[in-house]
């Protein structure tokens, strides 16, 4: 992967009771779906700082919009998106912030909070009165083997439940035992697992490792976001190779607890594309039913997401 991400890689809504029945098969025209993983951030750097240790060389592309988004998603009927902080601005989510008050209803919003702050639920609720439904977490397995121990940790996890606020981990496939072990103490936390916990960045997807992904099924609140092809696998459009692995995953988790997302801009770059991502689940894997469909590209990450 490359330095700018690769080193990891208005409007209606469609209430999620009508996801399973009637609508005709999903399409570009009567889309309304949601793109669940967005990140924006502007060439702005005075009015929005980055964070200490970020220089604007490391915004690659240096711009990405809202507007700049919308033109890659309106034209596939996505209307609604999940904004993820970006890591240029850490702990400051104003610009997420700003840019949800600015197209109400449009966007909903994933924050990154500081864990050791001493009032970090208070700071959660705080959020949660903004828009944000989920909370980022950076989950290598050195990180998660001490989310166990840590005060901070388990206080956001015990809020998550209490309020319906998402744990939302950016997970390398190791760190996964140790998630689950967290959703053991909390299973009535919302939990999401970022881009299929990144199985398959070196190239063929490990059966071990999606066994280990498949094992979270058993707690009800946990979901997982089908997303970031241009970085998993082939990492070549149609991305076809991806199917087995989400059919494991429709078949143990349902599609009711998977969702689609981008990751943009990262998957709008060189020879990706955005029609090419929302393609491969609305049109090219034939085991989806209509309602499967309609689940991960809208109803999943709205009951997560956009609930009042």
């Amino acid at each position: 992967m490359k330095t700018n991400r690769r080193q990891f890689i208005a409007l209606t809504s469609t209430g999620a009771a009508g996801l399973a029945a009637g609508c005709s098969t999903p399409s570009k025209t009567n889309g309304d779906w949601i793109d669940a993983h967005v990140h924006v951030w502007t060439p702005d750097v005075a009015r929005y700082p980055l964070a200490e240790g970020f220089t604007p060389d490391r915004m690659v592309p240096a711009s990405f919009t809202p507007e700049e988004l919308f033109a890659l998603s309106r034209p596939e009927g996505v209307r609604r998106i999940v904004l993820i902080q970006m890591s240029f601005y850490k702990f400051d989510n104003s610009y997420m912030l700003a840019m949800m008050r600015q197209y109400p209803g449009v966007f909903g919003g994933v924050a990154i909070v500081d864990e050791s702050r001493a009032d970090v639920t208070t700071h959660m609720k705080q959020l949660a009165g903004q828009g944000v439904r989920g909370f980022r977490l950076y989950a290598s397995r050195e990180k998660a083997a001490q989310w166990t121990g840590s005060a901070g940790m388990n206080a956001m996890w015990r809020e998550g439940a209490e309020s319906g606020l998402a744990m939302c981990c950016l997970a390398d496939p190791a760190a996964l035992p140790d998630i689950r072990r967290m959703c053991e103490r909390y299973p009535e936390t919302p939990v999401v697992i970022d881009h299929f916990a990144r199985i398959g960045l070196k190239g063929a997807v490990d059966e071990s490792q999606l066994e280990d992904l498949i094992a979270l099924a058993r707690f009800k609140n946990t979901h997982v976001k089908t997303s970031a092809f241009y970085a998993l696998g082939k990492k070549k459009p149609p991305y076809t190779d991806l199917g087995p692995m989400i059919r494991k995953l429709r078949d143990a988790f349902g599609a009711e607890r998977l969702m689609w997302a981008t990751d943009c801009p990262y998957q709008s770059e060189d020879g990706h594309s955005y029609a090419d991502s929302i393609a491969l689940i609305r049109d090219r894997l034939d085991f989806l039913s209509d309602s499967d469909k309609r689940w991960i590209l809208r109803g999943t990450a709205e009951k997560v997401f956009f609930r009042s």
